[in-house]
């Protein structure tokens, strides 16, 4: 091992150890503070151009694997652990945390506070960062080459992630296809047309550019607005093409990014905050039930919706449907008259709590009413 440095937009500086690939990163800096689930983090889209910190100090003692995957890539612009676990202890293992990062490339950083470095980002908010190792650089040409380097807010990055071409999941093998849903892939995670699927769901996912009446010429009973990296203000296109579904009273559900189109297809802005919300443990308020949801997160910006009452838009009343404990952001929003909601988090569960995976039997039942109001 030889040192590394970890290098934030505002001149602070940290030395550790490299890990991983040697080389230089560049990205938003991010940290995710669950204690488990750092592969389908690191494979989840919607980290395109970030690097991620791990605030749990102790990571990769559980391997990786390839059935856990949320996609067939790592993401994950650089990766910065405290204490990366020497051995691997896990009956379902198949490789190491750090051989998977040397396969794709991912330049890394050990030995660092991580807990700091949160609590840095916490109170100055989110910047972009740098990982230097194997490098002869000073620290003020490290400092100059991250403030170089490309910010998140008006980043367009879901062309990245998108599928190439459409595919279908089908539920598992013996059960009854009971709704067709149109899933429009901006950075879709595995685990979440499997979830509609195991509720007898075919999902078809459509890459990113599909227009809406090549969706609707296979009339589907739903359609679905996935996760993705990237600024919402950049998804023009897409918010349009929800507008239109919306219009049509076809059934809509939004996730994450989904949530952010949904909000300005309804004529919301967005904004970005201060460092986001990541991990397994984000504390939600759902406004309907009163309850407390402990859910799983991964965006930075935020829909500009008023979080008490209704709102009126150009497709009938909303509401806020749930709320962020730690900070008051929305987190969810409805209509009342027209079959369409989103959540800014992940109901699909991977990894973490499965608190809200009411919300796809919720997305069955509007399409049950829908069929039963066409028939």
């Amino acid at each position: 091992m030889s040192k590394a440095f970890l290098v934030l937009d505002d001149g602070t500086f940290f030395e550790g150890e490299s890990w991983a690939c040697l080389g230089e990163a560049f990205g938003e800096a991010v940290f995710s503070t669950g204690m488990t689930g750092y592969q389908e983090t690191l494979t989840d889209p919607s980290y395109h151009k970030q690097i991620v910190i791990m605030t749990a100090p102790h990571i990769g003692n559980t391997g990786m694997n390839d059935a856990d995957k949320e996609s067939e890539r790592i993401w994950v612009a650089g990766f910065v652990v405290r204490n990366p676990s020497p051995r691997v202890s896990n009956w379902r293992s198949q490789y190491s945390l750090e051989s998977a990062l040397l396969k794709a490339g991912v330049v890394g950083i050990q030995g660092v506070d991580t807990r700091a470095i949160t609590r840095h980002l916490r109170d100055r908010g989110a910047m972009r960062m740098g990982i230097f190792s194997d490098t002869n650089l000073t620290q003020s040409e490290m400092i100059k080459k991250v403030r170089a380097s490309a910010e998140m807010t008006g980043a367009f990055l879901a062309n990245d992630v998108t599928t190439k071409e459409k595919y279908v999941v089908s539920p598992p093998a013996g059960t009854e296809v009971r709704f067709r849903v149109a899933a429009l892939d901006l950075g879709i995670k595995n685990a979440t047309p499997r979830a509609m699927s195991e509720r007898g769901i075919e999902v078809t996912v459509y890459p990113l550019g599909t227009s809406a009446d090549e969706i609707k010429g296979s009339n589907p009973d739903g359609l679905f607005i996935s996760n993705g990296p990237g600024d919402p203000a950049t998804m023009n296109q897409v918010v349009e093409l929800v507008r239109e579904f919306l219009s049509d009273e076809i059934p809509t559900f939004g996730i994450c990014f989904g949530h952010q189109i949904l909000g300005r297809a309804l004529g919301f802005d967005t904004y970005k905050l201060p460092f986001g919300h990541r991990g397994i443990n984000q504390p939600v308020k759902n406004l309907r039930s009163g309850r407390i949801e402990i859910t799983a997160h991964n965006h930075g910006f935020a829909v500009a919706a008023p979080s008490e009452g209704n709102f009126e838009t150009a497709f009938g009343t909303g509401r806020v449907s749930h709320i962020c404990l730690n900070d008051g952001v929305v987190e969810g929003l409805e209509l009342i008259e027209k079959p369409a909601f989103s959540v800014q988090y992940h109901p699909e569960s991977a990894a973490g709590p499965h608190d809200a995976a009411y919300l796809f039997d919720h997305f069955v039942e509007l399409m049950s009413k829908s069929k039963v109001k066409n028939a």
